[in-house]
């Protein structure tokens, strides 16, 4: 079969706003030792990929591609490649940026099938995600069913997941939310209470909801603006898991608020180092698989972008105005 030379793609060549994001023609090789070539039929839109262009986190060099998460079909294999073949249903949600782009070729190590339940939108839009979720309540702090937690944004794509997933495991999901609408999205997602930030003090209403008693784990994925409120919140020896900067990063920390606060525990958990084998990968991408197969996760996909629109994608993302999930068509 013969594979075009060439591909579109987004690509940046320094950190800035949206207007950084460039729609070009570029070159595509064929796949290494290794390797697969996948052509993407959806591509995931995620908080971490603002962090790269606006060089939160540094792109290994410039220009560079963006994204981290898709779902498509093999095109083809380099060397060595066994776990995969061409033709096959495919989706990832870690690797070398690059996803935002029409195909691309990639290290198969990342690559997993797709089931046939699952449709390329729906992997595209749950792999980074969804992954996401499985470690925070299966690896980072194991969520027991009668447990209540904390989960901040939880009308967000991250967020609908993490409810629905507690709600299957028997959990109390407290959600923070912005509105009125994302409060009754969250509930109708599996949380047992919701909490409006702008209106409510979170720690405040935490106790309330808990009759005193605060929480084991708190699950915050904002940062800089939720971090004290998130340590109020908390048992003592209970567990801060700061997974995400949506607000800004969270510095200057003294360790000694642990301690006044009742010898707190923080962790900051990122998915590369829960998927960083072949294994862990698999049985991470399994697991969620599974979630979805048997209907107590649901990936709702509310929001559907052009791939060359993906500087309004992220901008729309970034006001944080939007609820779910949102994804880049090519």
């Amino acid at each position: 079969m013969s594979l075009a030379s060439t591909t579109h793609a987004i690509q940046f060549d320094q950190n800035g706003g949206p207007d950084v994001l460039q729609w070009r023609e570029v070159a595509i090789g064929m796949p290494g030792t290794g390797e697969v070539r996948i052509k993407h039929h959806a591509i995931g839109l995620n908080f971490i990929d603002i962090y790269f262009r606006s060089g939160v986190y540094p792109a290994p060099a410039f220009p560079s591609g963006i994204g981290f998460e898709a779902a498509g079909v093999v095109e083809a294999v380099g060397e060595g490649v066994t776990v995969v073949a061409v033709g096959d249903r495919v989706a990832y949600g870690q690797g070398p940026l690059g996803a935002y782009s029409e195909s691309r070729v990639m290290p198969v190590a990342q690559v997993v099938k797709l089931p046939d339940a699952v449709r390329f939108e729906q992997g595209a839009a749950m792999m980074l995600k969804g992954m996401t979720v499985e470690y925070l309540f299966n690896r980072t702090y194991p969520l027991k069913a009668g447990e209540t937690i904390l989960f901040h944004a939880a009308a967000g794509g991250v967020g609908l997941i993490a409810c629905q997933w507690a709600r299957a495991l028997g959990v109390k999901l407290i959600g923070t939310v912005s509105s009125p609408e994302k409060a009754a999205l969250a509930k109708a997602h599996g949380a047992w209470e919701t909490i409006d930030y702008s209106k409510e003090d979170v720690a405040k209403r935490v106790l309330e909801l808990t009759d005193g008693k605060k929480l084991p784990v708190v699950y915050d994925g904002v940062g800089k603006s939720t971090w004290l409120s998130s340590l109020d919140s908390l048992q003592n020896r209970g567990l801060m898991v700061s997974f995400g900067n949506a607000s800004g990063g969270v510095d200057g920390v003294n360790l000694g608020i642990l301690a006044a606060k009742g010898s707190l525990y923080v962790t900051r958990p990122t998915l590369g180092t829960h998927v960083a084998t072949r294994t862990l990968l698999e049985q991470t991408s399994a697991h969620l698989f599974q979630m979805v197969g048997d209907g107590k996760v649901k990936i709702d996909i509310n929001r559907r972008y052009a791939l060359k629109d993906a500087a309004q994608a992220q901008i729309d993302l970034a006001g944080r105005g939007t609820t779910g999930t949102g994804i880049l068509l090519p």
